[in-house]
């Protein structure tokens, strides 16, 4: 689907200070800085190093010490505004916002917030001042703040002269063509606002879901539902998204779809703020997309889009316990809400809870039994907890909903089969790995899998290399494909041949301690006995599995070929 591009400069990147050693208690445990500094110098180093690794409450928490020290200080007010705007303090950031305007420092920053702040008063008039005495944001966003300021002030006319002059601007028509439309369908003006979605500079606008959604609205107002569905029909391509579906639904059965996509004035700065964030979605600078995003929703607290929009932007970041209460913001009637939950939950296991994670998708699964999606989310969490025995059962209920198996299902297919090889039950493990093949021919994982397994059991070996062989073909850099190439070389007896791939896997997987092990044994067999010993040694720090620390240890206490005969008379392959 095409996006907006405009030719017009994007706002400047916030800059990001160095990055010192961030530090571990926070501002209310603290007394003095670790190292002897004052106090103030060591909440000032510990919100830059805060801020430097995105971790925005913990900034704020410091940020707020080092300015009582020094509370007109444009560096340290930059900093606390933009961590209070990320977690979502928007009285304390525009507090900070006011006081760097006091001291005379410019910040596009601190206008973002007095412009949503001013927003939020009612107080147009004040925005409108601030622009006429050279306040800016840049000049996307100062067109949409004069022009929905003006809608504010009931200056409709006004308002129209500024939308029609970004439609006249190169590269802003799109965005004045929506904001435009948005006003006047908020006036009642349905067929003036449809005009404008008709016109040839307003097909970009379909690039945005917004803008769908806008447009669908103002035909459903205009007893056009046929025509919506049309619209949506040839938007998404028959695969709309959940919110869409629904609202699909909704039309075909005779409804009509009020217009809410702004509602006021202040829904409309908001949306102006979620456009922003939109174009700079897949910008260098995360943190300025995630600013635009969250004053959006600051402005309208029901724009899930711009909640989902901040939430993915803090995964991202790392800051995956934002991540988890943003993805909590979402209603549970929205239609969003199950994508939301899954999105909270991956967050949980990013944040090492895997539990929690479990527990989110385990509620959600008992409330969408007949969805295979959120089945397969609850089936990967459970098979993450290492309980392979319930997830074998929840990836079958999610399969057993699929009537005609596509491409897009073998990942459930290859996942169940992984499991039930965990479980020990080869054969249909092998059964379900070849039937994710079938769906998918040139899977790299799916091949991988299925190949190293063969390896690994010393079976259907010439068949098992060329399937990896193919495999490290579609995905050259994966170190864990190069491992199993490396493997089924050593298998087959070619150790010479073994070297290059198994020292490349290394290189790509340099802490892995099964690829390390592998490297130890291929060495071995070349005759490189001492760096052998060097790598098992290498691969017991790494904290393998117990059964494979205790064969790595047997190797360096008896040697390899001694390890091999043993498990030869056991009965044993040798993996």
């Amino acid at each position: 689907m095409p996006r907006l591009t405009l030719t017009i400069a994007l706002i400047c990147a916030l800059a990001a200070p160095p990055t010192p050693v961030l530090p571990t208690t926070t501002a209310k445990d603290a007394n003095s800085d670790a190292v002897g500094l004052p106090h103030s110098a060591g909440a000032y180093l510990a919100a830059r190093a805060a801020a430097s690794h995105n971790d925005f409450a913990l900034a704020a928490e410091w940020y707020e010490p080092a300015l009582k020290a020094d509370p007109e200080n444009p560096e340290l007010l930059q900093g606390a505004l933009v961590a209070n705007v990320a977690v979502g303090n928007m009285e304390a950031a525009a507090k900070l916002a006011r006081t760097l305007k006091k001291i005379g420092s410019v910040s596009q920053a601190a206008q973002m917030v007095m412009v949503a702040d001013d927003t939020m008063k009612g107080d147009y008039a004040a925005i409108l001042k601030d622009q006429a005495d050279g306040a800016t944001i840049g000049k996307l966003m100062d067109d949409l703040v004069t022009a929905w300021s003006q809608v504010g002030k009931g200056k409709i006319s006004q308002a129209s002269d500024t939308f029609d002059k970004m439609i006249a601007t190169s590269g802003m028509e799109a965005f004045g063509v929506y904001h435009k439309a948005l006003a006047l369908a908020q006036t009642g003006d349905f067929d003036g606002a449809e005009a404008l979605f008709e016109r040839p500079e307003s097909a970009a606008i379909h690039g945005l879901r917004r803008g769908v959604l806008a447009q669908v609205q103002v035909l459903s107002q205009l007893d056009r539902g046929q025509d919506a569905i049309a619209l949506i029909d040839f938007v998404y391509r028959g695969a709309p998204d959940a919110g869409m579906a629904v609202l699909r639904e909704r039309l075909a059965q005779g409804e009509k779809i009020p217009f809410d996509v702004a509602r006021t004035p202040q829904d409309g700065m908001a949306e102006a703020y979620f456009s922003l964030a939109t174009l700079l979605v897949g910008q260098p600078n995360d943190t300025l997309t995630l600013l635009n995003a969250r004053i959006a929703a600051a402005l309208r607290p029901d724009h899930v889009e711009a909640v989902l929009m901040s939430a993915r932007l803090f995964d991202k970041l790392g800051q995956y316990d934002l991540a988890q209460s943003t993805f909590a913001q979402v209603p549970q009637g929205d239609p969003a809400y199950v994508s939301a939950i899954i999105g909270q939950a991956s967050s949980a296991q990013m944040a090492g809870k895997p539990q929690e994670a479990a527990a989110l998708l385990k509620g959600l699964a008992g409330k969408n039994p007949d969805n295979a999606g959120v089945l397969s989310a609850y089936g990967d969490s459970l098979r993450r907890l290492d309980r392979c025995d319930a997830a074998i059962g929840v990836y079958s209920q999610a399969i057993a909903l699929i009537k005609t198996a596509v491409p897009a299902d073998w990942a459930l297919f290859y996942r169940r089969g992984g499991c039930r090889q965990a479980q020990g039950d080869w054969p249909r493990a092998e059964a379900d790995y070849k039937l994710a093949l079938s769906l998918a021919p040139g899977e790299p994982r799916i091949l991988n899998e299925l190949g190293y397994s063969y390896v690994d059991r010393g079976e259907n070996l010439p068949q098992a290399l060329a399937m990896i062989q193919q495999a490290v073909a579609a995905a050259p850099d994966e170190g864990y494909i190069i491992d199993s190439l490396a493997w089924a070389y050593f298998r087959l007896g070619r150790y010479d041949e073994a070297v290059a791939p198994m020292e490349k896997a290394s290189l790509l997987m340099p802490v892995d301690p099964i690829v390390t092990d592998h490297l130890g044994d291929v060495y071995w067999m070349v005759g490189r006995k001492r760096e052998a010993q060097f790598q098992w040694h290498r691969a017991l720090s790494f904290q393998p599995e117990p059964k494979d620390a205790t064969r790595i240890q047997r190797k360096l206490d008896k040697g390899l070929d001694q390890v091999l005969q043993g498990e030869k008379a056991q009965g044993g392959n040798g993996g």
